[in-house]
C-alpha cells in the first residue's frame, strides 16, 4: 500500500479543487453542530439522496467536512450557554462554560477552534501514516476489552464528585438507573417502561441533553440578567482581536496535550460504538488525572476545553478506518458513508488497499483540507460569536427554549420527546440547586446502556463466568490503568494534604 509523495501531493491539489463542495459542508456542519438535538448522522441520512447522485469524490468530500465540522459546532453553545449540540461536547462544558461566566468566551472558541483542526490536523496525519496498522486495532478490542473501555468513561463520575463524593456518586448512579430503562438488550424484556412505547427503546439521548443541560441551564439563567457574570461583563464587552491571540496562544503553550488527547480520540474512534462522547471524557478526564494543578480543572481551565475538543475530532479519522479495512461502520455516520462507497461500487475491505490505495488516501486528503480551511475561516469568527453572551437572558431564554424543544422532537418525532425534555429540565435544575453534577448524571444515562451491552455479551461468551472480564491480556492491562486512575487522585490529594499540614505546622513554629 505504498503511494508516492508526488501521488499524495497530487491528491492533496485535487482536494483543494473541491473546495466548492467542501465549503459548504462546513457551513452546514457548523450550524447543525450548534444546535442541539440535530446530528450529523440525522443531517447525512436526510441528505443522502444528493450525496448518492454526486461522483464518489465530492460526495465524501461533503460527507466529511459536514462531519468534521459538526464535532467543531457541538462546542460552541456549550462554551457559551451550557448546552452541548452533541454528546461530545458535554465535557467541554466543565471548563469552557466557567471561562464565559469570567468574561473569556471568545478566548474559550479560540482554543475549542485551534484545538479541534489541530486535533484533526495530527490524527488525520497519523492515520494516513499508519494506516494499515490501525485497520487491525479494532480486531483486538472485544467484549471484554469494550467493558474496561466504557468502565474507564464511568470512572469519571468519580472525577466530577471529587468536591463532594457522595452527591456526585449519587448523580452518578441516578444516571445509571435511568440508563435501563427499557428492552434488556439480552432477553427483551421491558424493564421500568411504565407501558410507554416511546421508551421501550430506551431513554432518548438527544431529549435527555437537551432537558438536563439546555432547558435546566435556561431556567438558570432567568436567576441573573447576563449569562456573563456583572463584575466581568465590562472585560466581556471589551474583547479585542489580541484575545484571539491569546487564545491561539495557549494552544500553542499545551500543544502536547493537543497530540496526545487527539490521538486517544482516534483510538476509541477506530472502537465499534464508542464514539465521540466516550472519547471526550476519557481525554479530559486523564487531562486532570495527568495535571500538576487538577484543581483547576472545572474552573475554567484551558487544558480543560482543549482535551475533550482534540479527542472529538480525532474520532472524525478513526470513525472511517474500519470501514475501508473492515467493511464494517462503527457508527451510524461511518454506516451511512458505507452506503454512498458501496453504491458507487467501492469493494471495501483488506483489497482495497492493495486495488485502489489511492482513493482511501484521498478521502484522508479531503479531511486534511477540511480541517485547514477550517482554521482559516472558523477561528475569526470567535470575537463575534462571543458577543452573544452580551444579551439579556430575558431574550435569550425564550429563543433557546424554543429551539430545543423543536430539536427534542426531531429525532423521533415524538411529541412524547418534548414533554421528557422538559422533565429532564426540571431533574436538572433540582440537581443544579441542590448541588449535584448533571454531567454525571449524563455520563450514566450515555454509557449505563453500552456498558450492561458489552457486559452481558461477554458474560455470555464466557457462559456466565464473570472471570471472562480477566481473561484477556489488553483488557486486563486496561484494568490496571482503571485501577490507576481511581487511585491516583486520591494519593495525590492525601500528599497534598501532608504538605499542607506540614507547611502549617512550619508556620506555627
Amino acid at each position: 500500500m505504498d503511494v508516492s509523495n508526488a501521488v499524495l501531493l497530487e491528491l492533496f491539489v485535487r482536494s483543494l479543487s473541491l473546495w466548492w463542495v467542501i465549503i459548504p459542508g462546513m457551513v452546514l456542519g457548523t450550524v447543525v453542530g450548534i444546535l442541539p438535538g440535530f446530528s450529523a448522522q440525522n443531517t447525512l441520512i436526510i441528505l443522502l439522496p444528493l450525496t448518492l447522485h454526486m461522483d464518489i469524490e465530492s460526495g465524501m468530500a461533503f460527507m466529511i467536512s459536514l462531519y468534521c465540522t459538526t464535532q467543531l459546532g457541538g462546542g460552541i453553545p456549550a462554551i457559551l450557554f451550557n448546552m452541548p449540540g452533541e454528546g461530545g461536547a458535554v465535557a467541554t462544558t466543565l471548563d469552557g462554560y466557567p471561562m464565559t461566566k469570567k468574561g473569556q468566551a471568545q478566548q474559550a472558541l479560540v482554543l475549542c477552534f485551534s484545538a479541534s483542526a489541530f486535533g484533526g490536523l495530527v490524527t488525520t496525519i497519523a492515520t494516513m501514516a499508519a494506516l494499515p496498522a490501525l485497520a487491525q486495532l479494532g480486531l483486538y478490542f472485544r467484549s471484554v476489552e469494550m467493558v474496561v473501555v466504557i468502565v474507564f468513561g464511568l470512572t469519571l463520575i468519580a472525577a466530577i464528585a471529587a468536591q463532594d463524593l457522595l452527591k456526585g456518586i449519587i448523580a452518578g448512579f441516578f444516571g445509571l438507573m435511568i440508563g435501563t430503562i427499557g428492552v434488556d438488550p439480552v432477553f427483551g424484556t421491558p424493564r421500568a417502561t411504565f407501558g410507554l412505547l416511546e421508551l421501550y427503546d430506551g431513554v432518548p439521548l438527544i431529549p435527555a441533553l437537551i432537558g438536563l443541560f439546555a432547558i435546566s441551564e435556561a431556567f438558570v439563567m432567568l436567576e441573573s440578567e447576563t449569562i456573563v457574570r456583572s463584575e466581568d461583563l465590562s472585560k466581556a464587552r471589551g474583547a479585542r482581536w489580541s484575545d484571539t491571540l491569546e487564545g491561539l496562544w495557549l494552544t500553542g503553550r499545551y500543544w502536547w496535550q493537543t497530540v496526545w488527547t487527539s490521538l486517544i480520540g482516534l483510538i476509541i474512534g477506530i472502537l465499534p460504538g464508542a464514539g465521540s462522547t466516550v472519547a471526550a471524557f476519557l481525554a479530559y478526564h486523564y487531562s486532570k488525572l495527568l495535571s500538576k494543578t487538577p484543581e483547576l480543572y472545572g474552573t475554567g481551565h484551558p487544558p480543560g476545553v482543549i482535551a475533550p475538543e482534540s479527542a472529538n475530532n480525532g474520532v472524525t479519522s478513526g470513525t472511517l478506518v474500519p470501514v475501508f479495512a473492515l467493511g464494517i461502520p462503527g457508527g451510524t455516520t461511518g454506516a451511512i458513508m458505507t452506503i454512498v462507497l458501496t453504491y458507487h461500487g467501492i469493494v471495501l475491505g483488506p483489497r482495497l488497499f492493495i486495488e485502489r490505495p489511492e482513493f482511501v488516501y484521498s478521502v484522508y486528503m479531503q479531511m486534511l483540507v477540511c480541517y485547514i480551511f477550517m482554521a482559516l475561516m472558523i477561528l475569526p469568527l470567535a470575537r463575534y460569536m462571543s458577543r452573544v453572551v452580551w444579551v439579556p437572558t430575558r431574550f435569550l431564554v425564550p429563543l433557546i427554549l424554543s429551539l430545543v424543544t423543536i430539536a427534542a422532537f426531531s429525532e423521533r418525532e415524538y411529541v412524547f420527546d418534548m414533554g421528557l425534555a422538559l422533565g429532564f429540565g426540571v431533574i436538572g435544575y433540582i440537581a443544579r440547586k441542590t448541588g449535584y453534577e448533571v454531567t454525571a448524571i449524563l455520563i450514566g444515562v450515555l454509557m449505563g446502556p453500552l456498558f450492561e451491552q458489552y457486559f452481558l455479551r461477554a458474560l455470555r461468551v464466557g457462559q456466565g463466568d464473570p472471570t471472562i472480564l480477566f481473561s484477556s491480556t489488553l483488557g486486563n492491562v486496561l484494568w490496571v490503568m482503571v485501577a490507576l486512575a481511581l487511585i491516583l487522585p486520591w494519593l495525590r490529594s492525601r500528599r497534598r494534604q501532608g504538605v499542607l499540614a506540614r507547611t502549617v505546622e512550619a508556620g506555627h513554629e
